[in-house]
């Protein structure tokens, strides 16, 4: 059984999904009622699926909201963090992110409720798994993907990336204070986690990899870049280069004002959660109108 945890929102539980020989823990939230669908949140590098739940002030947390609108909202520590870490010292490249990932969640879904479906929200390094594992759908169950601070072409150096010893450069992954609720640095203490080497390393070859996975993703993105993003190039050439390399039914974009790259723990979270959230309501009406259409004769 799921268990409560401390310094979470009302209604959040720890949970462990078993999948292939791998432990992850994550964090799950469920409605009051049957689900419309399920949210599988993956946080970014250096972070950890508390990412999703904020506490330095309760608009900002994804697992509440999604909740109180219909959604099982399920955050995930990605292999290599959380529970796993200790399995995984070194971390796991994004294929071996994704196989673990597709397993955890056959777990999941054997166990709760998920609705219509699977929805995927991701953040940086959680956004490229989210387009790795979108390419290994061989399942068909992921309805879309909603993906913030993760582009294709870098603008900042890697070594400034998170280490065991900090969450990255604190312009790059934070920006101005006045961006978040106050408390949120001390509340966050307990998010940053150790990048894996294995991880870290990879993450030099995305510009590479992104393209052959970009072809192989056959579900709606929508993607979200802050007013203050700086780990991405982000001007409207090098956005419309990424969204053509995408072989997407539909691809969005969008910019979120006010905000720098952490943007699920700041001001501006409730605004970018909601966003994301309509856009799956979109997917949901989208895929209930083509069930409806009668058959070509």
């Amino acid at each position: 059984m799921p268990t409560p945890t401390l310094d979470a929102s009302p209604g959040v539980r720890r949970v462990t999904l078993d999948p292939a020989g791998v432990t992850l823990s994550g964090l799950l939230i469920e409605p009051e009622g049957p689900p419309r669908a399920a949210v599988v949140a993956l946080h970014g590098g250096g972070m950890s699926a508390g990412y999703f739940d904020g506490q330095a002030h309760p608009s900002t947390s994804l697992l509440a909201l999604g909740a109180s609108l219909g959604y099982t909202v399920l955050a995930v520590d990605r292999p290599g963090y959380g529970h796993s870490a200790a399995q995984l010292p070194e971390g796991a490249t994004l294929a071996e992110q994704s196989a673990v990932l597709h397993a955890a969640l056959d777990d999941f879904a054997a166990r709760y409720d998920t609705g219509a479906g699977l929805f995927v929200l991701a953040h940086s390094y959680g956004g490229k798994l989210a387009l790795t594992a979108a390419a290994d759908d061989s399942r068909g169950r992921w309805l879309g993907i909603d993906i913030s601070g993760c582009g294709h072409r870098y603008a900042a150096r890697l070594d400034d990336q998170s280490t065991g010893r900090r969450h990255g450069h604190w312009t790059l992954n934070w920006g101005k204070l006045s961006l978040y609720p106050p408390n949120t640095f001390r509340f966050s203490t307990a998010l940053v986690k150790p990048m894996p080497p294995r991880e870290r390393q990879e993450a030099a070859r995305w510009s590479e990899i992104f393209p052959g996975v970009a072809a192989r993703v056959r579900v709606p993105v929508r993607l979200t870049f802050a007013e203050h993003e700086t780990w991405w190039h982000h001007a409207e050439a090098t956005v419309a280069d990424l969204t053509a390399r995408l072989a997407a039914p539909r691809v969005l974009v969008d910019r979120q004002p006010g905000t720098g790259h952490n943007i699920s723990l700041g001001w501006s979270a409730r605004a970018y959660h909601l966003k994301a959230l309509a856009f799956f309501e979109e997917c949901l009406a989208g895929r209930a109108s083509a069930a409806r259409a009668p058959a070509r004769v």
